[in-house]
């Protein structure tokens, strides 16, 4: 099982988990083209849009660190995915702008 960090989980949260060697699947609901400006490294593309159709690659066996701009589609996502069985989903607050501007400042922003 997942760790239980709530709903959502802060950049700073989430660089210390990465960095502890934690069980993670972080999962970028992005549109390609955004990933295609930055990223992180670790992380594995599945568009919103295609988040339904492809729930059939996710495992709920650790925790599932959805990621956006902002955090709002990411959110999103991860009631979606709360309300249908994968409990171990949690929003990064702030998405990948909050990573770029606290943890990664040489990260493209956009």
């Amino acid at each position: 099982m997942g760790m239980d960090v709530g709903i959502q989980i802060d950049v700073a949260a989430l660089r210390d988990l990465i960095a502890g060697g934690a069980e993670l699947e972080l999962i970028d609901v992005r549109e390609p083209w955004e990933i295609d400006i930055c990223r992180i490294a670790e992380s594995r593309s599945i568009p919103l849009g295609d988040l339904q159709r492809r729930a059939g690659e996710l495992s709920d066996d650790k925790t599932m660190v959805m990621i956006c701009h902002h955090g709002m589609r990411s959110y999103r996502a991860t009631l979606w995915l709360r309300q249908n069985g994968f409990e171990n989903a949690v929003n990064l607050a702030g998405g990948i702008d909050a990573w770029a501007c606290e943890i990664e400042p040489d990260m493209a922003r956009y």
